[in-house]
């Protein structure tokens, strides 16, 4: 039974939605997030304070510091949720040193702590560890081809996971997530750019014309499909399992940006050459996660988008 929850990087987008949702089914979070300022902090705050209820608990603590288990050792956890990280696909070729310390040290601790204290694991990877496939929908199975620092980090990750898991007889299950958006979203990310953009008047950058394909992901589809892992974790074998997070619709970015368009009523918009490479196409294949949640229906792509514009007219200040 998993009554209490190490969740790390809880006032992250995605963490602090899996933990809103454990919260109100009265479970125990342990939450961690070292509130960092690859964003507004303030965004990041303003989720913490929805968090605040009686069976919350957080530590902004460093996960790359050894200390920080030494602290968390004695307390009651059942299962770690790892979703602390360093994003950014771009960000990731001006500052590579942050990934290694945050997405690699820190996982590696991760996994020595899930080890000592014998509990499972469920951590984010990322979709981006396909790279260029070079067939569709990606299978969990498929051969990996990262292009950027960041990706490089998230493949680490996973193998650093199958070796822990054989070594040490270990429960670890991997999430590739694909291009998650919605309601406390991050404002790095297209959608909640492209709205804040046209908010303060300024021009959306808009790489190679839009000309790319990205499985949007909507934040309350991407709940419901990793909810019912945390409660059926037993079922799976003592092994390294990874699973695709994704709608298996991808959407052409040009397309998704005239739905935005077509919301806000406003074109703001200057083409340019992608600095780096980018990555032309995700489509997760979601058989896998679909059977185990069970989920059939998700969210249609237009009411989605107005929702996270709602959301985004309700607290556009946490973007300044």
């Amino acid at each position: 039974m998993v009554n209490n929850i190490l969740i790390t990087g809880c006032a992250g987008f995605i963490g602090f939605s899996i933990t809103k949702r454990l919260l109100e089914k009265k479970i125990k979070i342990i939450g961690v997030d070292n509130l960092n300022k690859y964003y507004n902090v303030k965004l990041k705050k303003a989720r913490l304070k929805i968090l605040k209820k009686k069976n919350f608990s957080f530590y902004k603590y460093d996960l790359r510091k050894k200390k920080t288990f030494q602290k968390l050792i004695k307390k009651k956890i059942d299962l770690i949720i790892h979703f602390a990280a360093q994003p950014g696909v771009r960000y990731s070729y001006e500052n590579p040193d942050s990934y290694v310390e945050n997405n690699v040290q820190a996982f590696l601790n991760i996994l020595n702590f899930a080890r000592q204290k014998k509990i499972d694991l469920i951590y984010a990877s990322s979709s981006s560890v396909y790279g260029d496939a070079k067939s569709f929908p990606v299978k969990e199975t498929d051969f990996l081809r990262p292009k950027n620092i960041y990706a490089i980090t998230k493949r680490n990750n996973e193998e650093m996971a199958e070796i822990y898991s054989k070594s040490y007889n270990m429960r670890i299950i991997g999430l590739r997530f694909f291009t998650v958006f919605g309601e406390w979203g991050r404002p790095d990310m297209m959608i909640l750019k492209y709205l804040d953009y046209c908010s303060k008047n300024k021009k959306f950058p808009l790489y190679n014309k839009g000309n790319f394909f990205r499985d949007f992901t909507y934040i309350n589809d991407l709940v419901k499909l990793t909810l019912p892992l945390i409660f059926k974790k037993n079922k799976f074998k003592k092994c390294h399992t990874l699973l695709n997070i994704s709608t298996g619709k991808p959407i052409k970015v040009d397309l998704l940006l005239n739905k935005l368009i077509n919301l806000v009523s406003r074109k703001l918009i200057v083409n340019l050459k992608p600095k780096q490479p980018e990555v032309f196409k995700t489509f997760g294949d979601n058989t896998k996660i679909k059977k185990i949640s069970k989920l059939k229906k998700f969210e249609n792509i237009d009411i989605a988008l107005k929702k996270t514009y709602a959301w985004y007219q309700n607290y556009k200040t946490l973007f300044k």
